[in-house]
């Protein structure tokens, strides 16, 4: 697949701002999904597969960067924990279940998923995205449901190639968990699901190693970069540029 000068340098440029969107915020990872479906010829399930053998390295080097700055302590680590079992039944089915879809059907799906996550951010930053309903993962109950809701988050990575911080971290600031906590937690379980997503994709021959090492060093880049961001910018505006965004870009992907 040969794709020219422009199309490469706004592949490395998207790449390196969605890394930053990965570890700042959560909702990043989907650029680069996006940018994979637009911008190159390859089929759906190619761009699912080649995202998520890359949001498994970002979400190793993102967990490693939060576990230094203290966000995945004990606690947390168990309700990764929880959420990442989950999610490797919900990634497994999605990757199957992508091969059932069209890349125009693809295409309107991720559009759904850019605008929907695009008018969750602004909301938040609007009027502030409470607590629904809070759960304990020490309970019985409680560890149910974070496995429950892992599966759901990594079934629709899964079959959208999008990293779980895109809408685990918003999922997980619903049922009470801090927003710095939810970011790190939805690190861990981006490993898992981008894992086995990737393990059902290479074994329909639906990843592209050469796209994947282009796009691999920016992206990595820009999660080192977000993580320093996180921790040392407040940021509301970065958020609600990236959810103006997702909404501007939803429609084209839709139609």
């Amino acid at each position: 697949m040969l794709l020219s000068n422009i199309v490469v340098a706004a592949l490395v440029v998207i790449a390196f701002g969605s890394g930053i969107g990965i570890a700042a915020i959560g909702p990043g990872g989907v650029f680069l999904t996006i940018a994979l479906y637009a911008l190159t010829p390859l089929p759906s399930a190619t761009v699912a597969g080649t995202a998520q053998l890359l949001f498994v390295v970002t979400g190793l080097v993102a967990t490693l960067a939060y576990a230094r700055s203290g966000e995945l302590g004990r606690e947390n680590a168990w309700t990764a924990g929880l959420l990442s079992g989950g999610s490797v039944v919900g990634a497994l089915f999605g990757a199957w279940l992508n091969g059932f879809v069209s890349r125009g059907l693809f295409g309107l799906l991720l559009g759904v998923l850019a605008g929907g996550t695009g008018l969750l951010i602004l909301y938040r930053e609007r009027r502030a995205l409470d607590t629904i309903v809070t759960i304990d993962p020490t309970t019985r109950s409680g560890a149910v449901g974070y496995a429950v809701l892992g599966v759901v988050l990594g079934a629709c990575s899964g079959l959208l190639g999008v990293g779980g911080p895109v809408i685990a971290v918003p999922a997980l600031i619903v049922v009470g968990t801090p927003m710095l906590a939810a970011i790190a937690v939805a690190q861990v379980q981006s490993v898992f699901i981008g894992s086995f997503a990737a393990l059902g994709y290479l074994f329909q021959d639906a990843v592209s190693a050469s796209l994947a090492a282009l796009v691999g060093l920016p992206l990595l880049l820009g999660v080192v970069a977000g993580w320093l961001v996180a921790h040392r910018i407040e940021p509301d505006r970065l958020k609600a540029l990236l959810g103006v965004v997702l909404l501007v870009v939803a429609p084209s992907l839709a139609l």
